[in-house]
Formats: C-alpha cells, sequence, structure tokens
C-alpha cells in the first residue's frame, strides 16, 4: 500500500513527571502547524497521555509504563509482570510501531537509546530503511561530571557517533550547551544544531472551560509539573500566606496552586485543606490545560523545569524559580543561567542544600519581589524563543520530499557553538 503525506515518528520513554510527554506534544503539534500533509505520531509511557488534548493528524501509542524506583531500579507500573518482560513488551510494540508506520523522520526524546536499551532495535531497522534518525535533548541534563558518568554506563556516546543523523538541542549555547564535557568526536560534535526554546503562544480557551474564581484578578500561578517532586514547594508557599494570617502581615498576591498529577494522594489533601483555611489561596490537583490558568497569571513560582521555563518565556511573565537539586542538577543550573541573565528570580530550598529548615518569611519576600519584577522580554537575546520555527526549518529537508507542504515562513538556524 502507497504512503500518503509525510510522516514523523516521536519517541519518549516518560517513566514519570509531564515534562517528556509535553515536551513531544509540544514539538508535534508545531511541526503539523508548520506543514500540511505530515502526520506525527509519538510513542509514550506516560500513564496519563490520554488526558492531553491533540490537534489533527497528531496521535499517540502509549506502551505499557514503568516507574523508577528510589535505589535507581526500574518497576512495571500497572502490569503484574516483572521489569525485564515489561520492556520487551514495550520494545516490541515501539519496534512494530516503527515498522508499520514508516516515518520520514524518527525523533528520540532524551534517551539515545531508550529506556534500558529498548529504543536500539528500532534505530537499527529504521537506519537500514534510510529513515532521517534524529535525538533531541533540553537545554541542560544534568551536571556534566554526572552526565558522563550515566553516559558512561548506558553506552549513549557510541549511539551518538554511529546511529544518530542529527542532535536537536532545545536551547541556546549561550545558556548552557549540555553536551559539553562528554570527549564527543568532532564528526558527532558537528551534528548538534541549537534551536531555541520551544515557546508558544497559549491556544484558544476551550470553548465552557471554568476557570477558578481567584483567576479573575491579578494572582501568583504556582505549578509543580508533575507534582511528585513538588511538595516541599508548595508547604513552603503555604507556610509563607499562613504567616501572613496569623501574624497579620501584608500578603502578596492571591495564589493559585497546581499540586499536580503525580503529587502523593495524602499530601495533595493536606495540602487542599490548607488553601481552604486561607482567603487567598487557591488549590486545583491538576489543570490539562493548564496554558490558560498561564496565560492569566500576573507572574510564575516554579520548579524550573524545562517546560515551565518555555512557559514563562511564553507568556513574557515574571518568576520566581525554586529548583529541585536532586537527583539531578538540572533545574538549579537552569534557574542560576536564567537569575544571570535576568530572566527570573532564584530562591534556593535551603531542604535542598542541607542548609536548614524552610523559612516562611524567606518565601514571602521573594514573593512580593515578584509584584514589581521585569518580565523576561526586558531582557534581549537573540533566537530565546524561537524553537518551533526553528524545528520546522532543520525537518523541512527530511519530510517535504515526501509530501509535506509548507505553511510558514523559513527563520535561520543555529550551528555548533554560536547563535546565528
Amino acid at each position: 500500500m502507497k504512503k500518503s503525506g509525510a510522516r514523523i515518528l516521536i519517541y519518549s520513554h516518560d517513566t514519570f513527571g509531564l515534562g517528556h510527554l509535553r515536551r513531544c506534544r509540544t514539538i508535534a503539534h508545531s511541526l503539523v502547524e508548520n506543514f500540511s500533509n505530515l502526520s506525527v505520531l509519538i510513542i509514550s509511557g506516560s500513564p496519563i497521555i490520554g488526558s492531553f488534548d491533540f490537534r489533527a493528524r497528531v496521535d499517540f501509542v502509549r506502551v505499557p509504563g514503568v516507574i523508577k524506583l528510589r535505589n535507581g531500579e526500574y518497576t512495571s507500573l500497572n502490569l503484574h509482570l516483572d521489569i525485564e518482560e515489561t520492556l520487551e513488551l514495550r520494545q516490541s510494540i515501539i519496534q512494530h510501531t516503527a515498522d508499520k508506520f514508516a516515518p520520514d523522520l524518527f525523533l528520540v526524546d532524551k534517551e539515545p537509546l531508550g529506556l534500558r536499551g529498548e529504543v536500539a532495535p528500532t534505530l537499527s531497522l529504521l537506519r537500514a530503511r534510510g529513515t532521517r534518525l534524529v535525538v533531541g535533548f533540553r537545554d541542560i541534563l544534568d551536571a556534566p561530571e554526572a552526565l558522563a558518568r550515566e553516559w558512561a554506563r548506558k553506552k549513549a556516546v557510541p549511539a551518538l557517533d554511529t546511529l544518530y543523523d542529527d542532535i536537536w538541542v532545545y536551547g541556546l549555547p549561550e545558556i548552557h550547551a549540555p553536551l559539553d564535557g562528554l570527549g564527543l568526536a568532532s564528526a558527532t560534535h558537528a551534528k548538534i544544531r541549537y534551536t531555541g526554546y520551544l515557546c508558544a503562544p497559549a491556544p484558544a480557551e476551550p470553548a465552557g472551560m471554568r476557570r477558578p474564581a481567584i483567576t479573575h484578578s491579578p494572582y501568583l500561578l504556582v505549578m509543580t509539573g508533575g507534582g511528585g517532586d513538588g511538595a516541599g514547594l508548595i508547604d513552603w508557599v503555604l507556610s509563607a500566606y499562613e504567616l501572613c494570617m496569623r501574624e497579620s502581615l501584608p500578603p502578596p498576591l492571591p495564589a493559585l496552586l497546581v499540586l499536580g498529577p503525580f503529587m502523593n494522594g495524602d499530601a495533595q489533601e493536606a495540602f487542599l485543606r490548607r488553601a481552604d483555611a486561607l482567603e487567598t489561596v487557591e488549590a486545583l490537583r491538576f489543570e490539562s490545560h493548564i496554558e490558560q490558568l498561564e496565560r492569566h497569571a500576573t507572574a510564575f513560582v516554579t520548579m524550573g523545569g524545562y517546560n515551565t521555563f518555555c512557559d514563562i518565556l511564553s507568556h513574557d511573565k515574571p518568576a520566581l524559580i525554586v529548583p529541585r537539586m536532586t537527583p539531578r542538577m538540572e533545574q538549579a543550573i537552569r534557574a542560576e543561567q536564567a537569575q544571570e541573565l535576568g530572566l527570573a528570580d532564584l530562591l534556593y530550598d535551603p531542604v535542598e542544600t542541607g542548609a536548614a529548615a524552610r523559612d516562611p518569611r524567606d518565601m514571602l519576600a521573594a514573593l512580593h519581589r515578584l509584584a514589581g519584577r521585569q518580565p523576561p522580554s526586558g531582557q534581549a537575546l537573540p533566537g530565546l524563543g524561537e524553537g518551533r520555527a526553528q524545528l520546522a526549518e532543520l525537518a523541512a529537508p527530511w519530510i517535504v520530499p515526501h509530501g509535506a507542504r509548507r505553511v510558514s515562513p523559513r527563520p535561520g538556524i543555529a550551528t555548533g557553538r554560536k547563535y546565528g
């Protein structure tokens, strides 16, 4: 049967959280906006992928979920199978999907060989067919020393050397060069393309969406992403508002807390009760249309994950970043760079650094400072938010010949270590 139109397959291991899923969804939506006659299929292990809306010509295949334990091992999320059986099942579904979908370009998110090497057979299959193989990385992966150790164990660098045609970095080298320090061969380094951040305007508000009452006047939006590691931030913010009530101090702007779907259920219940006791705080468990809450917010309070940082830039909002420090330094590095460039404020969590307990007065002062903070657009950094347009330019040579038709203008491309 003859294939109609161009096709892109995106793989994301998605063991936990929302970051990988949101990034892949953003990329898929951007590509179908830029090209007609293009279909994008996402392979994901996220247990909540079905909670999100997808544009026409974007769909997903869900593989069985896994979750990483505290000891670093993986286990099946829902099935009564051991991890090896689960991985064999995932690998089979991934390879069969790639075989039948027959993509013109295969984009792997973050893990060059996939979870525990599960995507390696698919890479070999598609490479033999002449499919363009691309691996995409967020702007920051981890501290260089930690990343080097991890990638040596996973044999990731040889995969970059021998399997992939291109390496896309969704950021700017002026902020961070995530693959520096890995000793890449010059030929591998030449594959790197910096796109800028994957920024996007909020889509139209869905018909019938009911926003919380607090969003109809100025408010702070406090977000934890998936929420699995966000309890500390929520507790600290709530303690600042509780201090104001207890000591009759001037409160900051009202706050809307979005706890995240992966936050512990007991912690969610406790936070909801605390928020109910405060006149100027409201809390939600989860919102799949969070872009609408971001659109109307005065400022953000976040942990500084990649997607939330893109949201700060997309909506041009003042922001306070309270980064997680473990198990990766990714958020802390991003927050430090953002503060240095004047894009956001940074507040370290003393519990994360092991220095002391969280003082609600420190959080209160930081929330008050947000009211007078300049948005990111006050800092000139060429190419900062052009990631979506740059991806269209990078993908075009490999999908236009197969039937995709371009519907957007052509920007320049960032290559190597300089943005141009």
